[in-house]
Formats: C-alpha cells, sequence, structure tokens
C-alpha cells in the first residue's frame, strides 16, 4: 500500500508510504490528513507526497491553502518534516521537542505536539494520549516505542506511530486460523523507564486510554497497515487492546521484579 491513500472514515484519510530499512526492506511509514470541525485541515505527522496522493490531498484542501497545521507526532519521524513544511508554508508547523532540536531553523509553534496545552487547544477535535512508564524519547535511538497517540472523536479513528502496531497477515495464513493482531510496539522492555513503578505507571496509562478510547471503531499503524472498521473481521478495536495489554503483561511483571 506504499504511495497510497486510505479513505477511513468521513473527514479522516490515511497516507500510506514508504521507508526503507537499510534502502531495501520496505516497512512503511503513514501520516494522516483530517478535516476539523472548521472545515480547516491538519496534518497527523509527515510524509512526501506525490502522485494520486498528493493531487487528492491537494483537491480536499484546496491545493494545500486549508491546510491549517502539521502536526508531528513521533520524535523519531522526522525524515519527511522539511518537505511538508515547504509545500505548506502556511500551515502552523508543531513537533515535539527532539523535532524543535533537530530542524531548529524552521519556524515551530512554542507549543510541542506532547504538551499538554497543545492538546488542548485542538480539544474539540482530538484527544490525545502521551504514553506514561515509557522514555518519551530514548537515549537510545533505536527505541521509538512512544509517541503522541491521537483519536479524531468524530471519525473514531486512532493514529499511532510504533506504540501501536496491527499486523494483518496474508489471507493464506488467516485462512489457517493465524489472525491479524493489534500489538504494543515490541521495544516495550527498552523503552519502560528504569525506576520503581515504572511498569505500573504504563498499565495504569494503557488501561486508562483502553477505556477512554472504547468507541474507537479505526486503527492507523505507522510501518504496517491500517485496521479500518469496513475490513475488521475480528474483534473490536477495544477488545484488541486489552488483549495487547494482556499479552505484555510477563514484560512489565518482569520489570516490576527487576525495579520494583
Amino acid at each position: 500500500m506504499a504511495n497510497d491513500i486510505l479513505d477511513v472514515a468521513d473527514n479522516f484519510w490515511n497516507l500510506r508510504g514508504t521507508f526503507r530499512v537499510g534502502g531495501v526492506l520496505d516497512v512503511g511509514t503513514q501520516a494522516s490528513l483530517v478535516r476539523l470541525a472548521s472545515g480547516k485541515f491538519v496534518f497527523l505527522d509527515s510524509y512526501t507526497l506525490s502522485g494520486a496522493p498528493r493531487r487528492r490531498v491537494n483537491e480536499l484542501t484546496g491545493g494545500g491553502e486549508n491546510v491549517e497545521a502539521i502536526l508531528n507526532l513521533h520524535p523519531f519521524h522526522t525524515m519527511h518534516v522539511r518537505w511538508m513544511h515547504e509545500h505548506y508554508p502556511q500551515a502552523r508547523l508543531y513537533g515535539t521537542a527532539r523535532h524543535l532540536e533537530r530542524f531548529p531553523d524552521l519556524p515551530w509553534e512554542p507549543q510541542r505536539t506532547e504538551d499538554p496545552a497543545l492538546h488542548a487547544a485542538f480539544a474539540e477535535d482530538f484527544d490525545f494520549s502521551v504514553p506514561r512508564g515509557v522514555d518519551f524519547i530514548s537515549a537510545n535511538e533505536h527505541v521509538h516505542f512512544s509517541s503522541v497517540l491521537a483519536l479524531h472523536r468524530a471519525s473514531r479513528s486512532i493514529h499511532s506511530d510504533d506504540t501501536l502496531t496491527y499486523l494483518r497477515l496474508p489471507s493464506l495464513l488467516r485462512m489457517l486460523g493465524l489472525g491479524d493482531q493489534v500489538s504494543f510496539h515490541p521495544t516495550l522492555a527498552k523503552a519502560l523507564e528504569k525506576r520503581p513503578g515504572a511498569a505500573q505507571d504504563f498499565r495504569e496509562w494503557a488501561r486508562e486510554l483502553i477505556d477512554r478510547w472504547r468507541a474507537a471503531e479505526n486503527l492507523c499503524a505507522a510501518h504496517v497497515t491500517a485496521l479500518l472498521a469496513a475490513d475488521n473481521a475480528g474483534g473490536t478495536i477495544h477488545a484488541r487492546l486489552q488483549k495487547a495489554l494482556d499479552k505484555v503483561e510477563p514484560t512489565l511483571a518482569a520489570h516490576e521484579r527487576r525495579y520494583g
């Protein structure tokens, strides 16, 4: 689905992109375009658009004039930030602390995307959540667990970079009973803060998220694919998230035995 645009729900489009590890293996990436209640648009994350997706975005947004803001939500997703700003220069540019540090020449807004003040500013349309108990910006640049998760209230769509993943197996394997699954990113063990109580903080955050977003119907996850209500032949997003939390309980318990 590289270089594709998915009609996720009314007023929510997911842009599926290419990201090659070592220049060979394409693990994919994403951004989302959302029409706000005001009629304006925001991007969740950045991607270098081309071809049909770029034409569609320009049709929707009046050639980009109606893009109000670009919200970069993952500290380590930085490759396409400059392109996005250059092609939508009128849009207010937001990023995490790491984005601001890496691109100090860009005209960043003072509020960072991990800040509660930013979340309040867009609260009419979105509910945001930042994982607790884990490093938001890990000192290990290979640990990309944490991001700012966003729920678009009107479309009941979650946009998540790395923190939540969705694996959809080929149809033949699904026929053999190996279903698709929603999971927390496999770097959780390395992302947990090395202190007493970190595992419990994460557990409580996840439980709160699962309860607060229980009505979600779509999950757009980076590097894999999107789970859309129209294609979901399994459990609800709520049930899948609860199962994902249950699955990482051994990781959390092991952390508690070591750190408390």
